[in-house]
């Protein structure tokens, strides 16, 4: 930590840095914390905060396809594959030919999944309304909002990426 004590989320405010760089900065330390927190309250049960996401991508898409998956969570199809076989072990997604063409994979959440949640959805959503207690309503509404439009206004860089890659 800096000599004057200033917390990692203030490093470079004096620097000259572009406010677009402040905001990446203190975006990602945000983001490793919360992920931090919330990989420690799942990690008990053999559950990580990416495979969290992987299940609510899915759920949230209905039975996407590896590559609809890992475009909705902006990271590999690999990375996607890897998350798939471990919850699929757990039996918490299946994965199944598309019928329309076998070479794709479409998945699918399960009943397990699905009561694993039930249980804990509502500890879970109060450990991040603590997470967040120094906000307002109004600065939690803003925060969302505007957290929405980067993530949305990535998808043009992210598309370009896979493409690099590819």
């Amino acid at each position: 930590m800096p000599s004057d004590a200033q917390s990692p989320f203030e490093i470079g405010t004096g620097a000259g840095l572009p406010p677009s760089v402040r905001a990446f900065r203190t975006l990602l330390l945000a983001a490793q914390r919360l992920r931090y927190l919330m990989d420690a309250r799942l990690r008990a049960d053999g559950v990580t905060s990416q495979q969290a996401a992987l299940l609510t991508a899915v759920s949230a898409l209905g039975t996407p396809t590896l590559g609809e998956a890992a475009a909705a969570l902006g990271t590999t199809h690999q990375n996607v594959a890897q998350l798939v076989a471990s919850l699929e072990r757990k039996g918490w997604l299946t994965s199944e030919s598309d019928p329309a063409d076998r070479r794709r994979r479409r998945l699918a959440t399960t009943e397990k999944n699905a009561e694993y949640w039930r249980g804990r959805d509502t500890a879970d959503h109060a450990a991040v309304a603590e997470w967040f207690s120094m906000l307002t309503e109004d600065e939690l509404r803003t925060l969302a909002t505007l957290a929405g439009r980067v993530a949305a206004g990535l998808d043009t860089p992210l598309r370009a990426a896979r493409a690099q890659r590819d």
